[in-house]
């Protein structure tokens, strides 16, 4: 029993809910305090990890002299992951997965029309009044304004701040223990919702969540066609050299979920692409943090499909303000076990958008996962051979 992964005991709860919920239904929804238990323990991990993580990562970054291949390599990022953002929403809002299916009842749910703050009013909202006020009330972020300018002034006055830095720094090595532990409930929790789902007849929405994986594999192979593909035209790079270096580290990575099992495969074929060792030991490391195009995409898709289901309109101005947070709330998650899951746990807090359906996610969340991990990793591989062009280092 020992061996079996994380992703099998999902599945065996999984199956275990659903029948469940279908022999013995007034038992079943009994069990709602268990998965409600879980969420209150994800959103516990939020504040603190983005502390730790923010902290950490901006002042790293402005102690660290960038370079050459630095500079192109965040440029680069920067712009595919912002893609990724507008191709998730624009996915989110065409298909639209989640309408029409509510999260409570299995019935439709009614628009809930909101109004988008004006920039005034959200300027004034994001600043905090007290961290530990703002840590307490789930706002994210204001939290999030926080860490960027508290890491901000800990990069300015340089080895002065770096107790509190290494301070951050175990906060967020911390917090990936704690997210572990946590996690280890998740199978509970999976078993719970699904029972919960199944018994108060809420099939509705389970089949929700089997359209929200077609809309995101429709999403990644379009992005990947259409981004990836004209990236590389744009730096003319050999479709055929590349697609042989890439293919079995994109297969391990997508089997396995894990970018750090196809990593070793990953740079030893692009080294005899050839890509230089230094650029490759820059560029897919930062990487993992700044460029997980195929997880940034499905970020913004699945908060539009929680809003959907819970009958939440978000209006353009609001969208915009979701894509601005998750561009900033992404980075230097990757090392964090279900990371899309924690941040996807931070944005509809951000935005007061129930997360009734959380449990019911990790279901369906390691399908999504081997697409996501595979792109990420596909992404990485082909920003090392842009940034080697980019710099005149390979053919």
């Amino acid at each position: 029993m020992k061996r079996i992964s994380f992703t099998g005991w999902i599945l065996v709860s999984l199956i275990a809910g659903a029948a469940l919920g279908a022999r013995f239904p007034d038992v079943a929804v009994k069990l709602a305090p268990v998965s409600n238990i879980f969420i209150i323990l994800v959103k516990s991990i939020i504040a603190p990890l983005l502390f730790g993580i923010l902290v950490t990562g901006v002042a790293g970054t402005g102690l660290k002299a960038m370079g050459r291949i630095g500079w192109k390599s965040i440029v680069y990022f920067e712009i595919i992951t912002g893609l990724a953002l507008l191709v998730g929403l624009a996915m989110g809002n065409v298909v639209r997965p989640g309408e029409g299916v509510g999260m409570a009842a299995g019935e439709p749910a009614a628009p809930i029309v909101r109004t988008a703050p004006g920039i005034v009013s959200i300027l004034e909202n994001a600043v905090p009044t007290s961290i530990f006020d703002s840590m307490a009330r789930g706002d994210v972020l204001q939290v999030v304004v926080f860490c960027l300018l508290f890491g901000a002034a800990c990069a300015s006055i340089g080895e002065k701040a770096a107790p509190v830095v290494r301070f951050a720094g175990a906060m967020s090595e911390i917090m990936f223990r704690y997210t572990a532990y946590v996690m280890y409930l998740a199978p509970a929790g999976v078993l719970a919702a699904t029972a919960v789902a199944v018994g108060s007849r809420q099939q509705a929405v389970l089949a929700a969540f089997g359209k929200l994986v077609v809309t995101l594999y429709a999403a990644e192979i379009a992005f990947v066609a259409a981004v990836y593909g004209g990236v590389a035209l744009l730096f003319r790079i050999p479709m055929r050299r590349f697609l042989r270096a890439v293919r079995e580290p994109f297969l391990l990575a997508f089997s396995t979920c894990s970018s750090a099992a196809a990593l070793p495969l990953a740079l030893e074929n692009l080294e005899r692409y050839p890509v230089p060792k230094h650029v490759l030991g820059f560029v897919m490391p930062i990487g993992f943090s700044f460029n997980l195009a195929g997880t940034t995409l499905y970020l913004p898709l699945a908060v539009l499909f929680f809003a959907q289901v819970s009958g939440i309109a978000m209006p353009p101005g609001e969208q915009l303000l979701l894509l601005l947070a998750l561009k900033l709330s992404t980075k230097g998650v990757a090392v964090v076990p279900r990371s899309s899951f924690v941040i996807l746990a931070a944005a509809l807090a951000m935005f007061h958008i129930p997360m009734d359906g959380l449990a019911l996610l990790l279901g369906v969340d390691a399908v999504m996962d081997m697409a996501r991990t595979g792109v990420n990793l596909l992404g990485n591989c082909l920003a090392s051979v842009v940034v080697a062009k980019w710099d005149r280092r390979v053919l």
